[in-house]
């Protein structure tokens, strides 16, 4: 018997039962900020399904601000421990996500969207100095 959409948590859980690269709580993260970038739209933009679409990098590019945002110096470890390593990881468990059917993509969209420019921690630790001063001689 179908009790309509499945939830967030039962498809992580299911996606995770395949492919336990990713923990729950980046999966979390992501429709988190997707969520809030879409809110921070224009109105115009937000209100016409079409344009309201964010593209791979764009969405890439919010993780990135919120994730440091919220962590700070720790948003390196933070995502080293929920298994994104990499840009390409974020494409995959966004796919993921549209696969079960939590999100939804264009025809055009792919996962390679995530892929170039500056790797991921990298982009994640800027502005943080996270080198661990010498010890005293």
């Amino acid at each position: 018997m179908n009790h309509g959409p499945e939830s967030l948590w039962d498809a992580i859980e299911r996606i995770r039962n395949h492919d336990p690269r990713f923990r729950p709580e980046a999966y979390g993260f992501v429709m988190m900020a997707l969520g809030l970038t879409v809110e921070g739209l224009p109105a115009e933009r937000r209100e016409d399904p079409d344009r309201r679409h964010l593209a791979g990098a764009e969405l890439l590019d919010a993780i990135v601000v919120i994730a440091r945002r919220e962590f700070g110096a720790m948003a390196p470890t933070v995502f080293q421990e929920w298994g994104l390593l990499g840009a390409g990881d974020v494409g995959d468990l966004v796919f993921q996500l549209v696969e079960t059917g939590q999100l939804k993509a264009r025809p055009e969209d792919r996962r390679e969207d995530f892929l170039g420019g500056t790797p991921l921690l990298q982009r994640l630790a800027e502005g943080h100095d996270l080198r661990v001063p010498d010890a005293p001689h």
